[in-house]
């Protein structure tokens, strides 16, 4: 039997895992998103800018912005957990660009205005199959309790790599 991998090396790979997601998705560094992985836990923080108001008279969050953090936040997720099973099984990341889940269909609830200032979301994944997933995700600001947005989205999986 072998010994059990150091921590500092499953949490390299995973940091290494969750860096390639992100890189792979432009619309994530435009935005400013950043992740923020406790454990098995992905959140989601959306950095304040003045570029994200879309009602100055509020201010309030633009609705797109928000609409795009809460599906970021949703697909990441969706990829991390589709994802980390095989990177833990094999012990390396899969090679060539990682495929991410595309979007079938995504609905927002706005519950209130989100305010000028920093902004965090957590996804659940509902079910994930081979072919298909749902995904709820719910944002805050200052109180987990008092969410501003939420959403649930159905995605398209990737297909899997077949091994000769």
């Amino acid at each position: 039997m072998n010994p059990p991998e150091p921590l500092h090396v499953i949490k390299q790979r995973r940091e290494g895992l969750l860096r390639a997601l992100v890189e792979g998705v432009p619309y994530i560094r435009f935005l400013g998103v950043e992740f923020d992985r406790r454990g098995d836990e992905l959140t989601a923080v959306l950095p304040f800018s003045d570029s994200l108001i879309g009602n100055p008279r509020l201010p309030a969050l633009h609705g797109g912005a928000t609409a795009a953090f809460l599906e970021i936040a949703a697909m990441m997720e969706l990829a991390w957990n589709s994802l980390w099973d095989g990177v833990e099984a094999d012990g390396a990341l899969p090679d060539g660009p990682l495929r991410l889940p595309k979007t079938i269909d995504f609905t927002v609830d706005y519950l209130r205005p989100g305010l000028p200032r920093d902004a965090y979301a957590r996804a659940r994944v509902n079910r994930s199959g081979r072919r298909y997933a749902s995904v709820h995700v719910e944002a805050w600001q200052d109180n987990r309790a008092r969410l501003f947005a939420q959403a649930t989205g159905h995605f398209l999986m990737p297909p899997a790599d077949r091994k000769p």
